[in-house]
């Protein structure tokens, strides 16, 4: 077995979405990860994935032949520019407006943009405003 790092710490260990158009998907995506600087973590026959997030089309193995309902998923931004830049590239590759970037009432500080991907997924970029973090990430090396 080659040696693999994961970069791990929080809640969710991972997310497949199953889309209809995965060409589409792939599009997206991959815009949305370059503004928010998350590197594509592969591809492969009927999926691509990048970090936590696994996306497939229905006649993928892990699929088992049916589509994921709508979903909410939330990306970490490290600042307000970073979620202009995402619903910039959301929109421009494929997603729908679903919430223009700006201030929420959720907490003091809570700067977000929403967007729905190809399949109707609520997908948003959020900042939580200035802090501190003790890691960029955790590093797991197996």
């Amino acid at each position: 077995m080659e040696t693999q790092e994961l970069h791990r710490g929080r809640l969710i260990d991972h997310l497949q979405l199953v889309v209809r158009d995965l060409a589409a998907s792939q599009a997206f995506y991959a815009a949305v990860f370059e503004a928010l600087h998350v590197p594509m973590g592969g591809t492969g026959e009927g999926y691509f994935w990048a970090d936590e997030l696994f996306v497939s089309s229905a006649n993928s193995p892990a699929a088992l032949g049916h589509l994921t309902g709508r979903t909410h998923l939330a990306f970490q931004a490290r600042d307000r520019a970073m979620v202009a830049a995402f619903y910039r590239a959301a929109l421009a590759h494929g997603g729908t407006d679903n919430g223009a970037p700006g201030e929420r009432a959720y907490h003091p500080g809570y700067y977000a943009a929403f967007v729905l991907d190809p399949d109707g997924n609520n997908i948003e970029a959020v900042f939580h405003g200035e802090a501190q973090r003790s890691a960029a990430s955790v590093q797991i090396t197996f």
